[in-house]
């Protein structure tokens, strides 16, 4: 009767993978458990088998463990991912983590020793759940120094946005106040009023989009859908910033065709999310530039472009825009004015309408906005339990803006111009 060995038994009891390894890692030993954890037959581990299923990235810190534990006798930690084989017919490829912890086979060590003859045994453990559980946390944590940062970010601003107008308002009123002992005349006192009336608008916009993504970050926010005709809608729009873009020396373009459809979506939102966008492709567009506004039909979808050949916004910002109070400021070599909050309450009243918006855009070349909203918002809202997790209107696919589209290739009869 041959007695079994106490070892072998125990390590085929074990739910970690036991290893021993020799020269070089070779792995002269590894317990049965292997099999289901590796995916592989335990011949197939053997030798150089382990080794070549170490990812590429980690085979480095892998073979350094085993080289540093026969070389200076203690125990040694490392963890490192392993290529686990998949069921036949299965041809994608999954790595798992892997935790090992290493020890001299012989306690007995003599520093003298050659360390290549030294055997190392080797306990593993997966731990690929704990990785991702991990990666999870770091995540969070990373959301909430982003989150963190914003909010300095956002004091920084309103100090600016809050202080200036104000400082203004006061100083200017308190001139008016003393207008006798200034001997301010009738002109000049008209012009600090008007200039009184500007700030306090300015102010009063400001303090409306803080209350305006407050709601609609804490749900609260409420539309009013009715039917309306967006082209008409778009043209008020485009003519109230028309003295706008002429003062930065900017065309302000409209291509719309004829007959655009009533919508049912809440008026005053669909009128805040193009002032806003317009507003933004003024702000960043340099003098001489052009900014184009369009509208067509996509299917169940209204879709409207805003388009500008203004700076562009670079590509590691892209992914940001949106968030509130973030602003791309690297795109732009001087100051703009702002909270930061226009696209991130467009994106929240596109939300509360079921709609999209994608943004291209490339440094230097200009950006293009592209909003999706749903023909009928209040049909959408109902479709959305039975379709949950679908996008109401996914935007179709738009490569990144190489030239941006003049108004020139525009229809001449769906073209007008407005420029000084």
């Amino acid at each position: 009767m041959v007695t079994p060995d106490p070892y072998r038994v125990l390590t085929n009891c074990m739910a970690d993978v036991v290893t021993c390894h020799g020269r070089n890692g070779l792995v002269l030993f590894v317990s049965p458990v292997a099999e289901s954890m590796f995916g592989a037959k335990i011949h197939d581990l053997m030798g150089r088998g382990l080794y070549d299923r170490v990812h590429l990235g980690d085979r480095p810190a892998f073979l350094s463990a085993l080289s540093d534990c026969a070389m200076s006798g203690k125990s040694r930690s490392v963890e490192f991912r392993v290529r686990r084989d998949q069921p036949a017919g299965d041809s994608a490829m999954e790595f798992i983590w892997i935790e090992m912890r290493c020890s001299l086979l012989d306690q007995d060590f003599d520093p003298g020793h050659d360390a290549g003859d030294r055997q190392v045994v080797a306990v593993m453990r997966e731990i690929t759940e704990r990785k991702a559980r991990d990666c999870e946390l770091a995540e969070a944590h990373g959301e909430l120094d982003r989150v963190n940062a914003a909010k300095s970010r956002f004091l920084a601003t309103m100090s600016h946005e809050l202080r200036t107008p104000l400082n203004a308002i006061i100083g200017f009123s308190e001139m008016l106040t003393k207008k006798d002992a200034l001997m301010i005349d009738a002109g000049r006192q008209c012009e600090y009023a008007k200039l009184i009336n500007e700030t306090g608008r300015h102010l009063l916009a400001v303090v409306n989009g803080i209350l305006d993504m407050s709601k609609i970050e804490n749900e609260s926010f409420e539309i009013a859908p009715e039917p309306f005709a967006p082209g008409q809608v778009i043209e008020d729009c485009c003519d109230l910033l028309t003295l706008k873009a002429r003062d930065a020396n900017l065309d302000l373009v409209r291509c719309m065709p004829h007959g655009l459809p009533d919508i049912v979506a809440d008026k005053c939102s669909f009128n805040q999310i193009l002032i806003n966008l317009i507003s933004n492709a003024i702000k960043f567009t340099l003098p001489g530039g052009t900014i184009s506004v369009g509208a067509k039909v996509d299917g169940e979808c209204f879709v409207v472009t805003v388009e500008d050949t203004g700076v562009g916004i670079g590509a590691e910002d892209l992914p940001r825009i949106g968030d509130p109070y973030f602003q791309a400021r690297s795109t732009c070599n001087r100051h703009q004015d702002g909270a930061g909050l226009g696209l991130s309450i467009v994106k929240g009243l596109l939300t509360l309408h079921g709609g999209t918006m994608h943004i291209d855009s490339r440094i230097g070349k200009g950006t293009r906005v592209t909003v999706h909203l749903p023909i009928d918002c209040e049909s959408s809202r109902r479709n959305e339990g039975q379709a949950k997790g679908q996008a109401m209107c996914p935007p179709s696919p738009l490569p990144a803006i190489s030239t941006i589209v003049r108004p020139s290739s525009v229809n001449s009869e769906n073209r007008v111009k407005l420029s000084a």
